[in-house]
């Protein structure tokens, strides 16, 4: 139960991440580097996704 909500936790930063990245990219046109780090924060958190779910499958705590 704890591997499905830290799945969940991850997805629901994943989604804050892109929605505060377009937020920037919309009122800053693209000319700061805050799009940029959000970005590399979604690729490490996908990542991190990514992981868990192998993880996961592997264990045997998600699937059949």
């Amino acid at each position: 139960m704890l591997l499905k909500t830290l799945i969940a936790l991850v997805f629901l930063a994943m989604v804050a991440s892109l929605a505060a990245g377009a937020g920037y990219l919309i009122r800053d046109g693209g000319r700061s580097r805050r799009v940029l780090v959000l970005l590399k924060l979604r690729v490490a958190l996908a990542a991190l996704l990514l992981a868990l779910l192998i993880y996961g499958f592997t264990v045997g705590d998600l699937g059949g």
